[in-house]
């Protein structure tokens, strides 16, 4: 398994990165269950299962904060050479050779486009891919240009494959949280949260237009990255008061306090989200969601049950009047039934055994034949060459 080359697992405690922590939620789930996986990451990641064996190839990280993050993503003469992608290639060249030679049955990358380019040159190796972002035109060209048969993709949500649905798809996985440290409460007080990044399509303006026509409090958590700094200049800083407070960037541990204390969470999201971790945590703890109806919030939250899905900001308004028709013990049993980390590690676990069972018996034996064939010839040239008299 692998998630990028230049960013150390777990990720550094100042960014935001969900693909690593869903990885390192499926990385040891699996290997409670038995399994026992290669991590592939630079240095600096590490787990603690004796399960899951970390491979760095002693290659160092590029990131080891947020500032570093910034840094890198503006310097115009590292992104102009790929070096973060070839940092990522670096890895997967590795993992797919490993793979060749028979040590895995089979590879999970959580970024398409790390393996995507090599693939076909593997295509007795069975590869997976989890889709966590949304499938752009652009992304859809890529996977159709280097497509192979040997390569199998994951969606997060049905909505994700909406304009992608003829790409070889071979389950769809909801994402999972930890309910156990998303836990419950039961008697919340009186104020409504939005959490995630400080970006237009996140909806945070809009959140704030909600708290301010129905007179709640509002509690804004997230980053404001530079490039977003003029939309939270221009449309949240003039708003700040005692009532609208923005707590800035909390890490996820210390989340669900406010999670659990909130009135309801409100998402009105301004793009097709392809799923939508903070819903489901903030359910979890027993907090309805109030959701505009796009991307996946139709398949996150039952609606009139766990939240509300609605159609236009009035609606929302409406709805946060409403709210107290949810129970809160409804909203945690959705999640327990539907998007604990459990039942995301049996959907991958259950995912692997079907690409295990569909791929070709004999291409698998060819592979590893050929694997240990090269191995004899490399010994047979070493044991030749140590024979041969020195020249004179």
């Amino acid at each position: 398994m692998m998630v990028r080359g230049y960013i150390p697992v777990p990720r550094p405690t100042d960014i935001v990165y969900a693909p690593i922590d869903l990885a390192v939620a499926i990385a040891e789930g699996l290997a409670r269950k038995g399994h026992q996986i290669d991590f592939f990451g630079p240095l600096g990641t590490q787990f603690n299962s004796p399960r899951i064996n970390v491979r760095t190839l002693n290659l160092r990280p590029l990131i080891h904060n947020a500032q570093e993050t910034t840094e890198l993503f503006h310097d115009s003469s590292r992104l102009t050479h790929y070096v973060p992608e070839l940092w990522d290639s670096y890895l997967a060249n590795d993992m797919l050779r490993r793979a060749r030679r028979g040590m895995y049955d089979l590879l999970h990358f959580h970024h398409p486009e790390v393996a995507l380019p090599f693939a076909k040159h593997f295509d007795g190796v069975p590869i997976v891919y989890t889709l966590h972002d949304p499938i752009f035109p652009w992304y859809r060209e890529l996977f159709e240009l280097f497509q192979t048969p040997n390569q199998h993709f994951v969606s997060i949500s049905n909505n994700q494959r909406r304009d992608a649905p003829d790409l070889p798809y071979l389950a769809n996985i909801y994402n999972g949280t930890d309910v156990h440290r998303f836990s419950f409460l039961a008697d919340p007080e009186d104020y409504l949260l939005c959490v995630g990044r400080i970006v237009p399509e996140k909806g945070v303006k809009e959140a704030v237009q909600v708290a301010r026509e129905t007179g709640h409090r509002l509690l804004i958590i997230g980053p404001v990255y530079p490039e977003s700094r003029g939309y939270f200049d221009q449309y949240i800083k003039p708003y700040l008061n005692d009532k609208i407070l923005y707590l800035g960037y909390i890490e996820q541990h210390h989340l669900p306090k406010y999670y659990q204390k909130a009135k309801a969470l409100l998402t009105p999201v301004q793009w097709e989200e392809p799923f939508g971790l903070t819903t489901i945590e903030a359910m979890a703890c027993g907090t309805p969601v109030i959701s505009l109806r796009r991307g996946a919030a139709a398949e996150l939250i039952e609606d009139g049950r766990s939240g509300f899905i609605v159609d236009s900001i009035a609606e929302m308004i409406k709805a946060v009047r409403n709210i107290d028709q949810i129970k809160r013990k409804d909203c945690r049993q959705h999640v327990q039934d539907n998007f604990s980390n459990e039942k995301m590690i049996d959907g991958y676990e259950a995912t692997y055994r079907r690409i295990m069972l569909h791929t070709n018996p004999v291409r698998r034996l060819r592979t590893r034949v050929s694997g240990k064939l090269q191995q004899s010839l490399n010994l047979t040239t070493k044991a030749v060459r140590s024979k041969r008299k020195p020249q004179t």
